[in-house]
């Protein structure tokens, strides 16, 4: 009986490896070629996380709460906490982040800044508030 039992996993076990690979059959998947030597300089997200955001007349907006890349892969966004003191009463907004700009900051031996051109603190409170899914 023993025999029997295991015969029959180990058929239903081949069955099922033999029949995944009819899902894996089609167009091969296209894996994109990154010139890494291009990325060398980039701004890591584990660095900017937390990061001061600053407009165009050099005053502080805002920061850096975390950054989402949509379900459909498209666009990054920057989360903003706007409005808040030592983390009470902040107000999360969300920005894409093609809105936003690093600079180098010649006060502070060209330390890389993020500016997003245009905003004010005001404007920025008046934008819908983001609240992070609860899954």
């Amino acid at each position: 009986m023993k025999n029997l039992n295991r015969l029959l996993a180990a058929s239903m076990l081949g069955t099922c490896v033999l029949a995944g690979g009819a899902f894996a059959q089609g167009a091969p998947q296209q894996v994109a070629k990154v010139d890494v030597q291009s990325l060398e300089t980039a701004y890591r997200g584990s660095k900017i996380i937390g990061s001061t955001v600053y407009n165009d007349q050099n005053q502080s907006v805002g920061k850096i709460d975390d950054l989402l890349i949509s379900q459909d892969g498209k666009a990054p966004y920057a989360v903003l906490s706007v409005g808040g003191f030592l983390g009470m009463g902040d107000h999360l907004i969300v920005v894409p982040t093609s809105n936003l700009r690093v600079a180098f900051d010649k006060d502070k031996s060209n330390d890389t800044k993020i500016v997003l051109p245009g905003a004010t603190k005001d404007q920025l409170k008046g934008l819908p508030e983001y609240t992070y899914a609860k899954k």
